[in-house]
């Protein structure tokens, strides 16, 4: 008797294989884009002369965007936002790996310029392979109204303050990329109804239907239309507004921004 089996058979146990690999990748997926979701703030974060609210839309279902905000022990506000080199999945565990190291640092007194220092150290003691992180990392004192941050890469971000709109301090080596580097901090005292907006560059480098990236300018004028805007409110107009820049046009990397609104 024949120990061969059919091809028919064969066939349809290789379809039956191939449509549980995908099922379980699928599977896998949303487990993945759940977990990346457990990372990040589940709300917008207030208190009697300031908001802050963030947005986040991954370019697929998970990507190597991140922010989360907080209290500090001493009653400043605390957040941080960055960008993987990189999308899906690696970029989404790369992040991961991130937000743990944040998570280390962040709840002591620290000033900004030396959690970025010492988080780029902690990336570098077991170094992933063309894997880095531009990231931001900023402290508001309620009091005060002073915002204090420390930049490693990102865009700047941009104050829209009595209905003028400018960038704020400047950039940074990013990090996990080089041993032995230094940071600078920048310390702004923000006035009632300031706008800041902190963001990822899927929004300062969104192209549209015509293949045009997106000019300062415009983002500009965006930011400006939503200076009058609560924290959510705000963000939802942004939103609006560069989905109407686009044009029908698919976004070509992940999209964060993390709005601080002072009341």
């Amino acid at each position: 008797m024949p120990s061969t089996v059919p091809s028919g058979i064969s066939g349809a146990h290789a379809t039956v294989e191939a449509q549980s690999a995908g099922e379980r990748w699928e599977i896998e997926k949303e487990e993945a884009r759940l977990i990346q979701r457990s990372l990040l703030p589940e709300r917008s974060l207030r208190g009697e002369t300031f908001e802050v609210s963030y947005r986040f839309s991954p370019y697929a279902e998970v990507g190597g965007d991140f922010a989360d905000f907080f209290l500090l022990p001493d009653g400043r506000v605390g957040l941080y936002l960055g960008d993987i080199v990189g999308k899906g999945l690696p970029a989404a565990l790369y992040a991961a790996l991130v937000m743990g190291a944040y998570r280390g640092i962040h709840k002591t007194d620290m000033q900004s310029a030396a959690v970025l220092t010492l988080l780029n150290k902690r990336m570098l003691v077991r170094p992933v392979a063309n894997r880095y992180c531009a990231t931001l990392y900023a402290t508001f004192e309620p009091a005060s109204r002073t915002i204090a941050f420390s930049n490693a890469g990102l865009p700047y971000p941009l104050l829209t303050s009595r209905g003028e709109c400018r960038m704020l301090g400047k950039g940074g080596i990013p990090s996990g990329m080089f041993g032995g580097v230094s940071y600078d901090q920048y310390s702004f005292e923000l006035a009632p109804g300031d706008s800041l907006l902190f963001a990822t560059d899927g929004v300062h480098e969104l192209r549209n239907s015509r293949n045009e990236f997106l000019s300062a300018e415009k983002l500009g004028e965006l930011w400006r239309e939503c200076g009058g805007k609560t924290a959510e409110e705000s963000l939802e107009g942004l939103f609006l507004g560069l989905r109407e820049f686009a044009d029908g046009a698919g976004q070509d990397d992940d999209i964060t921004a993390v709005v601080l609104k002072v009341r």
